[in-house]
């Protein structure tokens, strides 16, 4: 994702690592303890994405970012209102129960699927964390190269496929110019733009993102299909229509463009369904190093630990 992180998340939602992948999460852990949990929390995030669609990719990423162990900097990260909202609901019916990294996780999975992309089941149990350090920090950067992108992933546990197939979320996200800008002006030696972007989406980013522009602005990493959870983006990188470097560079690296062709075109369904294979990457993503049983707290308020 984009490498941005909000000061609020030094305390927000960390399950900080507690070593086994997912030991004591399962579908349904609130079943007895707080019946509504999951439907209290879809519900919340209905309500905020009828008022804001954009929030879906917001609450996508912190999930992202909180799985990868974040602290600044993160100052684009949205979505924490939808968050509280859902934790104070949930303290009113359940006080006590349900962890703040339990309601990112299901709160991500609703902004898929109420943005047409698939549900999942999401193993539940989480507590959270009682330390949050700038040192934890470790998010793959939008100059990361291919092989730099793997072994973070492979460090947490994922593999090449999962690699690609979560970088699809990137399908509602958006980037500010300054982060790919130096891809369309002076990229090569001889002051030419990066040679994978295609050269029509080259005269579009241009405009969007003049040499002398606002580097705020944001732009849709998935032109053409903005805000829909859908295939266009693994289409965009094999046209050379990626705005991201790190992006586009899963299509160009042989490693990982197996995956971006199997997941669309003449080699589509060879890798497994995006639609089912996003929720068992989101799965395993969603369960490094969790903290479960005794272990860290249920926090009342999402933005601080107890005290």
């Amino acid at each position: 994702m984009a490498p941005l992180i909000s000061a609020i998340s030094l305390l927000l939602l960390l399950a900080a690592s507690s070593g086994a992948m997912g030991q004591g999460t399962r579908v349904g852990f609130y079943s007895t303890t707080c019946p509504r949990a999951e439907a209290i929390v879809r519900s919340t995030v209905r309500s905020h994405l009828a008022a804001d669609r954009t929030l879906a990719a917001g609450l996508l990423r912190m999930h992202f970012h909180d799985c990868f162990k974040t602290a600044p900097p993160n100052l684009s990260v949205r979505g924490y209102e939808v968050i509280d909202d859902a934790k104070t609901q949930l303290e009113a019916a359940c006080p006590g129960i349900v962890s703040c990294a339990d309601i990112l996780a299901l709160a991500a999975r609703d902004s898929v699927a109420l943005t047409g992309g698939p549900s999942w089941g999401v193993p539940t149990g989480r507590r959270d964390g009682t330390v949050s350090s700038a040192s934890d920090v470790d998010l793959p950067s939008f100059t990361d190269s291919v092989d730099s992108q793997k072994l973070q992933f492979s460090q947490r546990g994922l593999t090449t496929k999962d690699l690609v197939t979560l970088v699809g979320a990137h399908t509602l996200g958006t980037a500010q110019c300054q982060f790919f800008r130096y891809r369309l002006f002076n990229f090569t030696s001889d002051g030419g733009p990066d040679p994978t972007i295609d050269g029509e989406f080259l005269t579009q980013l241009r405009t969007l993102c003049p040499a002398d522009g606002d580097g705020t602005r944001r732009v849709a990493l998935d032109s053409g299909s903005e805000g829909n959870f859908d295939l266009s983006y693994f289409n965009n990188l094999r046209g050379g229509r990626g705005v991201l470097e790190s992006d586009q560079s899963l299509f160009s690296d042989a490693s990982t463009r197996r995956f971006v062709q199997g997941y669309t075109g003449l080699l589509a369904g060879l890798v497994g369904t995006f639609r089912v294979e996003f929720g068992v990457s989101m799965v395993k993503m969603s369960n490094i190093g969790v903290k479960t049983g005794n272990l860290g707290e249920i926090r009342r308020v999402c933005s601080s630990i107890n005290s």
